[in-house]
């Protein structure tokens, strides 16, 4: 069964930097999408941003774009978010899925529901 697991999160002050990570096991990464997602306290889950399977398309949340970047390594099985200035906003359980319906990163990410979960990281922004 595939695992998922996200390492990187933690405490940081606004307008840092943190850097998610994603490891994906027993599962080929090559032909699918696989998203970053958050969940505020009281707040429904909700698309942060989602990445094809080569890695030639991604789609950003309004709320993110021009501070985050997804990236992949599929040799590492591996993905990326890299969050750069962050505010307190920003703060919220982060997880990472793997699309096996293998949808477009924009209407995977606006879905969130058929999504093969981890179990998150927490990222609080705070001074």
């Amino acid at each position: 069964q595939v695992q998922l697991v996200e390492s990187g999160g933690g405490l940081v002050q606004p307008g840092n930097s943190l850097r998610l990570s994603c490891e994906v096991s027993r599962f080929n990464l090559d032909y699918y999408p696989i998203g970053w997602f958050r969940q505020a306290p009281g707040k429904e889950r909700e698309g942060v941003s989602c990445i094809s399977s080569r890695g030639g398309t991604s789609y950003y949340a309004d709320s993110v774009k021009g501070r985050f970047t997804i990236s992949r390594d599929n040799v590492k099985n591996t993905v990326y978010l890299l969050m750069n200035s962050l505010k307190p906003e920003d703060t919220a359980v982060y997880f990472c899925a793997l699309d096996l319906s293998r949808r477009s990163p924009r209407r995977g990410c606006a879905e969130v529901s058929d999504w093969n979960w981890g179990q998150g990281t927490q990222v609080t922004v705070s001074s």
